[in-house]
């Protein structure tokens, strides 16, 4: 389980669906026995003592009502694919369940930033551009003979890396039949290699769960 600050308060945590059942029942324990209410993105969780606990379901897992069937929902195998993209490296990939079936990673060579001045400062920017464009053209290719062939059995597309990169990928016209699969969760890998990609799968299978303690007074 990891966990890391939320924007707006509170902070994430990721819980591999196998152990959701078990989180729940220990948030009872810390916080007293929560009402459920589902959301559209999953569940909410609110203890007596003001605290809350909202359950967003993996991409492509339906949405339940209560926290059994979230779990059984959340456990279910999915296909899904995966595109993680950062500078001048890719990966892409498709999951069944747990286990990455489909794979392939490239890496082009992008310039660096560099410091230098005068007249050679944009000489070596726009290089670096037009290499950038480059990996990422090819980026997109990989997505076409890996991903696009999947498109109608996916269940969802789990991107990752840099937003930026992802959406030049995505913004590819042959891929359009990705895009209404893309899951909001957008994973924060480092540069694409095939054990990130094997790591992203558990990642994209996830139950993020955002945590909120009480307001002060809230619990008197």
């Amino acid at each position: 389980m990891t966990s890391r600050p939320a924007a707006g308060g509170g902070r994430w945590v990721e819980v591999d669906p196998a152990r959701v059942g078990r989180w729940v029942e220990g948030f009872a324990d810390r916080h007293g026995p929560p009402t459920t209410t589902p959301q559209e993105y999953g569940l909410l969780l609110a203890a007596p003592d003001g605290s809350t606990a909202e359950l967003h379901a993996p991409p492509g897992a339906p949405v339940s009502g209560d926290v059994a069937g979230f779990v059984t929902s959340a456990i279910r195998p999915r296909r899904i694919g995966l595109l993680l993209a950062r500078k001048g490296a890719v990966a892409v990939g498709v999951a069944e369940g747990g286990d990455l079936v489909v794979s392939k990673v490239d890496r082009q060579y992008v310039q660096g930033r560099t410091a230098a001045g005068g007249w050679s400062q944009q000489r070596f920017a726009r290089r670096r551009d037009n290499q950038a464009k480059a990996a990422l053209g090819d980026a997109a290719e990989l997505a076409v003979r890996l991903l696009l062939p999947e498109a109608a059995a996916l269940a969802a597309v789990v991107c990752g890396g840099d937003r930026r990169a992802v959406d030049t990928v995505l913004a590819d016209r042959r891929l359009a039949p990705l895009v209404p699969l893309r899951a909001e969760r957008l994973l924060d890998v480092p540069e694409p290699r095939h054990a990130v990609l094997v790591g992203a799968v558990a990642a994209a299978r996830a139950v993020s769960i955002r945590l909120r303690d009480p307001a002060p007074g809230q619990a008197d």
